[in-house]
């Protein structure tokens, strides 16, 4: 995952040139994580906003940078913002090895015919490829290998 700077959101940039006019007061928005995840960003972000004067307001966590203790709160919500990015990306790899791991033991036991004395008769008894691999429970492409 890359994270996305200014310039891959025109939208915030827009609105950080607004902020250095000092076009309004207050910044609105729905919730910390729409602004960014990294707690860096965050901070940077709040500090572009108090440089200005311009308070910052959260809906979804009703937070108002105007007051102290809103202060206080929005450098723990980056906090968490940022620990929850974490340990997403924690488990998505986490994930990824699981598979690889699974698909490289999936591999090992999967059966594969040495020779085909398995195959014997079939072929003559016009038995498709398809029905001998499933018999067999291997795959269609070894079926047709063998029998080749």
């Amino acid at each position: 995952m890359r994270c996305q700077g200014r310039k891959d959101r025109p939208r915030f940039d827009a609105l950080l040139h607004a902020v250095a006019r000092k076009e309004f007061d207050m910044v609105a928005a729905w919730s910390v994580d729409r602004l960014g995840r990294s707690l860096q960003d965050l901070v940077s972000f709040l500090g572009d906003l108090q440089s200005k004067k311009v308070d910052l307001y959260l809906h979804q966590q009703a937070l108002d940078t105007s007051t102290p203790s809103g202060k206080a709160m929005f450098g723990m919500l980056g906090v968490f913002a940022e620990f929850e990015r974490t340990i997403i990306q924690e488990r998505v790899k986490a994930g990824l090895a699981r598979a690889r791991a699974k698909e490289r033991r999936s591999e090992d036991q999967r059966p594969m015919p040495r020779s085909n004395s398995k195959f014997g008769t079939w072929p003559q008894r016009d038995v498709g490829k398809v029905k001998i691999a499933r018999m067999l429970g291997i795959g269609v492409s070894v079926t047709q290998r063998v029998l080749a």
